[in-house]
Order: C-alpha cells, then sequence, then structure tokens
C-alpha cells in the first residue's frame, strides 16, 4: 500500500476506536429511570413500570424513592421480593371525595422501595404501581425519583422547559401524557358485580344449538351402526 493511503487508513481505525469509546462511556448515562404505563387514557386503571438500569457511577443501589404527582391519590404498589415497600401518606386539605364516594383525608404522595441486598452495579430491576389515572387529557405526569446508592444518590427529577427535549437533560424525571378517551374499555376495572364469562371447552355443550348438534351426531352414529350390522349379516349369508 502506498505510505499516503497507509496513513490514512491508521487514522481512520484510530478514530473509529475512539469513536467507539465515546460511545461506551456515555452509554450509561443515556439509560435514565423511566416510566411506562400499560394504559395512558384519562380516567383508566392503569399499571406503571418504573425501570432502574443502573447504579450511581458504579455504585450498588439500596433504595428509590419514587413521588407521586398531586393529581393521583391512591397506589397499590406491587410486591418486589428483593425489596420492602413503603408508603408516605400526606395529608389533603381540604379532604377530597374518590370515584366509589369515599372521603379520602390522605394520598399516597411517595413509594419508597428499599433493597433487602443492594441491586449492583449492571443489573436492573423494575417497580410496578396500580393507580387510576386522573381525568385530564393532555397533562403530563411526573413521577420524580430519587435512587440511593452504597455512595451518592441520583436525583431524577429535572423537568424540561418549554420546548425542549427531555433526551437533552442529564438526569430527567421519569413522565408520561395522560391522553384522551377513544371510546374502548381498556383499562377499565372490572365490576364487582359483572356476571362471569362462560367458557367453552371442546366436548361442553354452551347452547341449545349445541344440544341439537350433539344429538344430530349420536343419531348418525346409530345409523352408521346398524348399516355396518346389516352388510355383516349380508356377508355371512353369502358365505
Amino acid at each position: 500500500m502506498h505510505p499516503t493511503l497507509r496513513s490514512v487508513a491508521r487514522a481512520g481505525a484510530v478514530a473509529a476506536i475512539a469513536g467507539g469509546a465515546v460511545l461506551l462511556a456515555s452509554s450509561p448515562a443515556a439509560a435514565h429511570v423511566t416510566v411506562t404505563p400499560t394504559v395512558t387514557t384519562a380516567d383508566s386503571y392503569t399499571v406503571l413500570t418504573v425501570s432502574v438500569p443502573h447504579g450511581c457511577d458504579g455504585s450498588a443501589t439500596t433504595k428509590v424513592a419514587i413521588q407521586i404527582p398531586d393529581l393521583i391519590n391512591s397506589v397499590t404498589p406491587t410486591i418486589n421480593q428483593g425489596w420492602t415497600v413503603e408508603k408516605v401518606m400526606a395529608t389533603l386539605d381540604p379532604p377530597v371525595t374518590d370515584s366509589h364516594g369515599n372521603e379520602l383525608t390522605e394520598r399516597v404522595a411517595e413509594i419508597v422501595y428499599t433493597a433487602k441486598t443492594p441491586l449492583p452495579e449492571g443489573h436492573r430491576d423494575v417497580f410496578e404501581l396500580s393507580l387510576r389515572l386522573p381525568d385530564a387529557a393532555g397533562e403530563t405526569l411526573i413521577f420524580p425519583a430519587i435512587q440511593t446508592c452504597e455512595q451518592g444518590e441520583t436525583a431524577w427529577a429535572q423537568v424540561p422547559a418549554d420546548g425542549q427535549d427531555s433526551h437533552e437533560l442529564d438526569y430527567p424525571a421519569p413522565s408520561f401524557v395522560i391522553t384522551a378517551d377513544d371510546g374502548t374499555a381498556a383499562g377499565d376495572e372490572p365490576a364487582d358485580d359483572a356476571e362471569p364469562t362462560e367458557l367453552t371447552t371442546a366436548g361442553s355443550t354452551t347452547s341449545d344449538g349445541g344440544s341439537v348438534v350433539g344429538w344430530i351426531g349420536l343419531i348418525l352414529g346409530l345409523l352408521g351402526f346398524t348399516a355396518g350390522g346389516l352388510a355383516l349379516q349380508r356377508t355371512r349369508k353369502t358365505t
């Protein structure tokens, strides 16, 4: 290879390696604590998955405190076997009435998961919260999360300014937007007095139509058995 071409190729290889190193070094910072809802429809029930993808600058995670927006009063956290869970309550002044007509004097202000064994760097875990979304289509729900580690902590609490992309922030708060009701039943809570759904299995009779089909099959079977017997008798006489 010509010396000049060889120098250019060597320089290109060095640049590529350096670029890859930069990407690898920046990848942990890009992995934020996030919240993912199963349903975003206003006034619907949903399950939020809060994901913690890494520790604090290499240190293991010992606690994650998830702050709940003021528009939400009640939250049911899912038990995680590796963590203890606590509801932190706040007084409602004045009290409010929920969708079932009950008066609430306090709300869930924070859910705190504390690790039984610190979550090592390079490992992830998720926490699930069940709740009912407020009837506020277009509203952005923000769930600031404080990640405490064996050494230091990270406050995932930055909120983008108007027109700013959250990806431009170093430690954005987990959030999502409530969407308008599209008329589907997704996310509705099952009614307590709902009629049980009838399951149909092979061989079961679920309606009068099923009974008729069964009787027809039985009659056809008997006719086939009779025809087979007559044919056997004819064969014996011929023999």
